[in-house]
């Protein structure tokens, strides 16, 4: 799947990187490369609206040896350049230093802070990049706080090296304020922080420069960025003519306690028209519905009567299951079952909660599932939240080891973790997606494709990037997130399966 998709490594693995690159035959010279490239994406942006005034901030690490080589160049192709350098030349690495001698050679500047009562046309952010997890305090305060506090006043378009400064580059957390950069120049490889958590909202347009290096024989990735190329390479085949209901599987679904079936039926619904041959419903709530006249495709039965049925795919377990100890019952009938499950809301509440129910998932055979947004992730890892939205790529790798399964932290930038330690960070999704009932739609078209023949992780990998792309278009047809719904949600994405499906462009 690699070979379809953008590596992304984490500050540990560039590291590894600039090492292994540092011994090469010939100079590296990855700082001199990285600052020509930041310069050439500030010059170009500039030079579209006849701008020339540009503010360079360098702080005191390698990030700030970038800042002093884009500053270098800027100046020499007639750029009005102020520098800004927070650091010290004696706490500089030794490719940081030539930096900044090769700038005062040059003629230029130093300042110790914003000059007052002055005007730029764009700023370039070299405070931190990756480096901030090893800054003291790993939090942004006194000179720097301020520092980002004002940059981000100033109202101006902001280039940011590497990652903007503030931002965790492994998690996407804001380190108490972060610059809010127009664009982001990223070297070596996309960095797990530029796509996941908040930092889609600070990055901007992101651009890769890989500064010549050929990063995957360098270095292995473990993660990789889920698009839409990667998606169109997992579908399910075009259907034949002579095919039946039962040549795409039947999906069971479990869930729909008294005073929740909706969660149930919106997952039952995503699954029929995701591709589903027939979608079974066992309600909790036995009875109480006797037929789903919005949707009467759907087969209700009391939830005992799943079990039955031979013809069963898998199993999606949690929309509207409850607490109750039927509801624990049910979901421990379904971990002992030789089905590929999905598990979802109260499955993995009911699993944090009690361990003989968690030993029956990790003993699994089958595949499994899981699907947790970050405080049902908290409540199976025994963390704070904030602990797991501080390095959600840990927290997803965790979940699937710990459980023997593949599982996708949701939230922006979802997580998918599959075997191997294999991670993929979705690029889809929007704001829309914040509303009751998502995420059952996502466990339903998750079981449509499973029904199908869709591998466990495949299933996973395509549907969420499926189900965030529908968000996405839905944004643009309604023009914002607000009021999006979950069933609008089943509608689109099916539209865009079939698009994808039987595009001649794809087949």
């Amino acid at each position: 799947m690699r070979n379809y998709s953008t590596a992304v490594y984490t500050t540990a693995e560039i590291r590894e990187i600039e090492q292994l690159a540092a011994a090469l035959p010939g100079p590296p010279a990855l700082m001199e490369k990285a600052g020509l490239a930041a310069a050439e994406v500030a010059r170009d942006r500039l030079l579209i609206y006849g701008r020339t005034r540009v503010l360079v901030l360098a702080g005191p690490g390698n990030n700030g040896g970038d800042a002093f080589a884009a500053a270098r160049h800027l100046q020499a192709w007639w750029f009005k350049v102020t520098l800004v350098f927070t650091g010290q030349r004696s706490t500089l690495s030794s490719d940081a230093q030539r930096m900044l001698d090769a700038w005062l050679t040059a003629g230029g500047k130093i300042f110790s802070g914003i000059p007052e009562n002055e005007k730029w046309d764009m700023v370039i952010d070299g405070l931190f990049g990756i480096g901030l997890d090893h800054h003291e305090g790993r939090e942004l305060a006194g000179q720097y706080l301020a520092l980002v506090n004002t940059v981000n006043r100033m109202n101006l378009p902001v280039l940011a090296l590497d990652i903007p400064s503030g931002l965790g580059s492994d998690s996407g957390q804001v380190r108490g304020a972060a610059i809010r950069a127009a664009m982001t120049v990223t070297f070596i490889g996309l960095k797990p922080g530029l796509v996941t958590h908040q930092g889609p909202e600070y990055c901007g347009e992101i651009l890769l420069d890989d500064l010549d290096l050929n990063t995957l024989s360098l270095r292995e990735p473990a993660s990789w960025i889920m698009d839409q190329l990667l998606a169109q390479t997992l579908l399910p085949p075009p259907r034949s003519a002579s095919s039946h209901k039962g040549t795409y599987g039947s999906v069971g679904i479990i869930g729909g306690s008294t005073g929740m079936m909706g969660a149930a039926l919106l997952a039952g619904t995503a699954a029929l028209k995701l591709g589903a041959g027939r979608v079974y419903l066992g309600l909790i709530a036995g009875k109480a519905l006797e037929v789903d006249t919005t949707q009467p495709e759907l087969m209700l039965r009391p939830v005992h009567e799943i079990f039955k049925l031979d013809q069963l795919s898998c199993l999606v377990v949690g929309p509207g299951l409850g607490m109750r100890p039927d509801a624990r019952f049910w979901l421990s009938s379904a971990l002992e079952s030789t089905l590929p499950l999905v598990l979802d809301a109260d499955a993995l509440n009911l699993i944090a909660t009690h361990s003989s129910v968690a030993n029956l998932l990790r003993k699994r055979k089958a595949p499994s599932t899981l699907t947790p947004h970050p405080a049902e992730a908290a409540r199976l890892l025994n963390m704070d939240i904030s602990a797991i939205q501080n390095d959600r790529m840990a927290a997803a790798a965790n979940l699937a080891k710990k459980f023997n399964c593949c599982a996708v932290l949701k939230g922006g930038g979802s997580i998918c973790a599959v075997s191997g330690g294999k991670r993929y960070i979705n690029t889809s999704g929007n704001p829309g997606l914040s509303s009751a009932g998502t995420g059952d739609v996502l466990s339903g078209i998750v079981g449509a494709l499973l029904a199908q023949g869709v591998s466990s992780e495949n299933a996973l990998l395509l549907a969420v990037y499926l189900h965030g792309a529908a968000a996405d278009i839905l944004l643009k047809q309604q023009g914002g997130p607000v009021g999006m719904t979950a069933s609008e949600i089943s509608n689109t994405a099916r539209n865009l399966l079939n698009q994808w499906v039987y595009s001649p462009e794809i087949h």
